[in-house]
């Protein structure tokens, strides 16, 4: 096979077992076609399974045409699938929750997508991994991050600008949403605890930070003090405090994950973003490990096939390595694009999911 047909990042024996599995988490990393049947599928196509001999693997579904084979009548590759369909409702369904000054009614949004409610919440909660009403809420709590963010104004000002009705509503969620009081986040993390400890592992020194919500930053590097300086930059009125022996315990549970990164990380995580990128975030921990997708396929996941260039700052925010794995997002070609941490380490988890 061309290799430049081939795909980049899955090895054949991952790929042969995701058609025998017919697991739609493999749809859109790769085709394979039937030599008798001539045509091309999707690794969930529910036709009948070829002979392996008789089966070629492909990127993209253009190689695939390329070498002769035409689309399966029954999966229609050559589609929206309809993950890609059903990422297109919810995201339009963000975009009302977004736009609206008022969150709409389970009942409105399942309308406009074409769906009942069960459906539509069922389908919403799948993509998403989260409710509508949790949706909207993290949006309302993103524009009240942002108006704190502005210090202009006072805080009760940011909480009404941000859709929600009182005060005392916002307040019930602060603390879960933000790690800490609004006055503190406004003012830098004053009074706001945050746990850190550095360590060492495979990939060099390793930071793991945790608030009282959760786990909040991951990060990797050469130079210690230089990680604990961004910590500190990110929290500056924080206090930051040394782990004890039970942080450790956490601690050494991160490396642990860190050292076999295809197991995930099984640890509450503080995940703070944007809406969107919390969307991207969700959809890159679902990519199988050993896999890898790309900016374009993110992008089409979460129905915003253009916002290639806004996943890929998504990707750059990430502050969780490994436990949201933006190492496994790639380059159209399958060639290896920045990290956040460098490249050197991205092409190391890489290879050693591969192995795994």
């Amino acid at each position: 096979m061309d290799a430049a047909t081939e795909p980049q990042s899955l090895g054949q024996d991952r790929q042969w077992q995701a058609v025998i599995e017919r697991d739609r988490a493999y749809d859109g990393l790769f085709y394979y076609s039937v030599a008798t049947t001539r045509v091309y599928c999707r690794p969930s196509c529910a036709a009948r399974r070829p002979r392996r001999e008789n089966v070629r693997f492909f990127a993209a579904r253009a190689d695939a045409e390329r070498a002769g084979f035409r689309p399966c009548r029954r999966c229609r590759p050559d589609q929206p699938s309809l993950v890609e369909q059903h990422a297109g409702k919810v995201t339009e369904a963000c975009r009302m929750i977004e736009s609206a000054d008022e969150t709409p009614s389970l009942h409105a949004l399942a309308s406009a997508a074409g769906l009942s409610p069960y459906h539509f919440h069922r389908l919403f909660k799948a993509v998403i991994g989260v409710t509508p009403k949790a949706y909207a809420q993290a949006h309302r709590i993103r524009r009240v991050r942002d108006g704190l963010g502005r210090r202009n104004g006072s805080v009760t000002e940011a909480i009404y600008d941000a859709g929600f009705n009182s005060s005392s509503r916002f307040y019930e969620v602060s603390t879960q949403a933000l790690g800490m009081t609004p006055s503190d986040f406004r003012s830098g993390g004053t009074n706001a605890e945050i746990r850190f400890a550095i360590g060492e592992c495979w990939l060099g020194s390793i930071l793991v930070a945790c608030s009282a919500k959760g786990i909040c930053a991951i990060s990797l590097g050469d130079d210690p003090q230089a990680l604990a300086r961004d910590l500190q930059d990110r929290f500056p009125e924080a206090r930051l405090i040394g782990g004890d022996a039970a942080f450790e315990a956490t601690v050494a549970k991160v490396i642990g994950g860190v050292e076999r990164p295809g197991q995930g990380l099984d640890l509450p995580l503080d995940i703070r973003g944007t809406a969107f990128q919390q969307r991207v975030w969700q959809v890159l921990r679902t990519i199988p490990a050993g896999s890898t997708a790309s900016y374009g396929e993110i992008a089409a996941r979460i129905g915003e096939p253009k916002a290639v260039r806004a996943v890929a700052r998504a990707c750059a925010s990430n502050a969780l390595a490994v436990a949201i794995p933006c190492h496994r997002v790639v380059r159209t070609d399958g060639t290896l694009s920045g990290y956040r941490w460098g490249v050197a380490r991205k092409q190391a988890l890489l290879k050693r999911e591969s192995a795994a």
